[in-house]
C-alpha cells in the first residue's frame, strides 16, 4: 500500500514539474555543488526578483518530466547533484543571474537547457546571458536612431542655408 501512495505522489511530482517546463521559457540545468547555503540563498534570491524558480530535484523525476515533454539530449547530463531554475516570464534575466553565479563560484556549472521550447547547450546558454539586456539594447538603438536624425536635421538646415545664400 505505501508503494502505491509513493509511486503516486512521484508520479503527480513529474506531472507538475513537466506541465511547468512546459509553460517555461527557460529552464537550466545546473551542478550546484561545492557551493555555500549562503551563496544558494543569494542565488535563490536574485532569481526571485527575476521571477523565477530554483529546486534541487531529483534526476529521475527531472528526466522523466523531461521525457513527458519530449524534450531530448538532456538525458547525459542528469548525473550528480543537478538544480532546476525555471521561468515562465522572461530568459534573459535568470540565465544572466544564473551565469553572474558561475563568475562568483568556481565549482557552480550550467548543464545545459531548455529556451523557449529549444533544447540547448551551457555554451549557447552562457552567449545569451552575454548579452546586454533588452532595455540596454533598446537604449543603444535609440542612440543610433537619435544620432542618425540629429545628423539629417544639420544636413537639412545646411541645405536650407545654402539655398537662402
Amino acid at each position: 500500500m505505501a508503494n502505491e501512495k509513493i509511486i503516486k505522489q512521484k508520479e503527480e511530482e513529474v506531472n507538475s514539474l513537466a506541465e511547468k517546463m512546459k509553460q517555461a521559457k527557460i529552464v537550466l540545468l545546473t551542478d550546484y555543488r561545492g557551493i555555500t547555503v549562503d551563496a544558494v540563498t543569494g542565488l535563490r534570491n536574485d532569481l526571485r526578483k527575476a521571477n523565477a524558480e530554483y529546486k534541487v530535484i531529483k534526476n529521475n523525476i527531472t528526466r522523466r518530466a523531461l521525457e513527458k515533454c519530449k524534450y531530448e539530449g538532456l538525458e547525459d547530463l542528469l548525473v550528480g547533484p543537478t538544480a532546476v531554475m525555471i521561468s515562465t516570464d522572461d530568459y534573459l534575466e535568470p540565465a544572466k543571474a544564473v551565469y553572474e553565479f558561475t563568475k562568483k563560484n568556481d565549482f557552480y556549472k550550467i548543464k545545459g537547457g531548455i529556451i523557449e521550447g529549444k533544447v540547448m547547450s551551457a555554451e549557447e546558454i552562457i552567449t545569451l546571458a552575454k548579452l546586454p539586456s533588452k532595455e540596454t539594447l533598446i537604449g543603444m538603438l535609440a542612440g543610433a536612431l537619435l544620432g542618425n536624425i540629429s545628423k539629417l536635421a544639420v544636413a537639412l538646415e545646411q541645405v536650407r542655408l545654402q539655398k537662402e545664400a
